[in-house]
């Protein structure tokens, strides 16, 4: 790059020093983005920033995303690229910002990690000590039996579980959308076991059904640091979350071949693709049941 560019930058990196104010830590990152991008143009040869055009952009951004950098890293950078050139166009030293229409690759999905079927037993078979525990073992029943959210656990008043129809409602779920789910046997029973023991806890004006043991509504920092209790107290070496038991009931609902709609719905996905992210979990699950069984899918398999 000639001169007056490379001036272009340093005026940018010090009004982002001076006026703006960021962090030496947050500097030196925009500092080393726009490094990069410095050499890209002198490796295909462009000397001022008016000779970079979105094809350019576009392509640094697939040299980096080659270079096997994080779609956050690459979004990051790309974010100190449009600053920049934001700041140019500003100055009128630019007509257009070319890094305006990228986009970075999406970060690929994580999958969920379920506890198998027998992992989920041996947690919800486990002896109860006390009510605290009574009302812990009602609601890990209710998320694995209903799928619920955390924060629609903790929202749930005691009219809105109706045991003898074996249903709870959802009220103002995410995306504020409501809905009825199935509550399983067993969940109906801790649940009412929960409501005994409650009576000890909760005063009769409190709507809440699952509260504290000063009678007051659960909080959902609370349910987590219980579910760790559990965890030590079973002895499981891996991380169990409340979201873990939500993503078990969906995995083992197609696991037993229930439709990919109803678990949607009982999820309370508004889109369909987030739930099919259950189904690669399932082919996981049947791929490695493949590679076991399957003569000529096991390495060194013959014939």
């Amino acid at each position: 790059m000639n001169t007056s560019a490379q001036q272009q930058l340093d005026r940018y990196l010090n009004m982002l020093q001076v006026h703006k104010r960021l962090s030496a830590h947050t500097l030196d990152a925009y500092s080393r983005d726009l490094a990069r991008l410095v050499c890209f143009c002198e490796k295909v040869r462009l000397d001022d920033w008016e000779g970079l055009h979105e094809h350019h952009v576009r392509a640094h951004i697939a040299d980096r995303h080659r270079e096997h950098m994080q779609s956050r890293s690459l979004q990051r950078e790309l974010s100190a690229i449009r600053g920049f050139f934001n700041y140019l166009v500003l100055e009128g030293q630019l007509s257009l910002n070319p890094a305006s229409g990228v986009r970075t690759p999406k970060t690929p999905r994580k999958l969920p990690k379920p506890l198998d079927v027998d992992g989920m037993a041996a947690m919800l078979d486990a002896q109860q000590d006390g009510g605290l525990e009574v009302r812990d073992m009602a609601m890990w029943e209710l998320f694995y039996s209903s799928g619920l959210r955390l924060g629609e656990l903790t929202s749930l008043d005691c009219p809105d579980v109706d045991l003898d129809a074996g249903s709870v409602f959802v009220r103002s779920g995410k995306g504020n959308r409501s809905r009825y789910v199935p509550v399983g046997s067993k969940a109906c029973a801790a649940i009412r076991c929960w409501l005994q023991a409650r009576l000890f806890y909760a005063e009769e004006s409190q709507p809440a059904l699952f509260v504290s043991r000063l009678g007051k509504r659960i909080a959902s920092r609370s349910v987590q640091q219980r579910l760790e209790r559990w965890r030590l107290k079973l002895g499981v070496d891996a991380h169990i979350h409340p979201h873990m038991l939500r993503h078990s009931f969906a995995s083992h609902m197609l696991e037993g071949n229930c439709d990919l709609r109803a678990v949607q719905e009982m999820l309370g996905h508004a889109n369909i693709a987030t739930t099919q992210i259950y189904t690669h979990l399932d082919f996981q699950r049947l791929a490695a049941v493949y590679d076991q069984a399957h003569p000529r899918a096991r390495k060194g398999g013959g014939g």
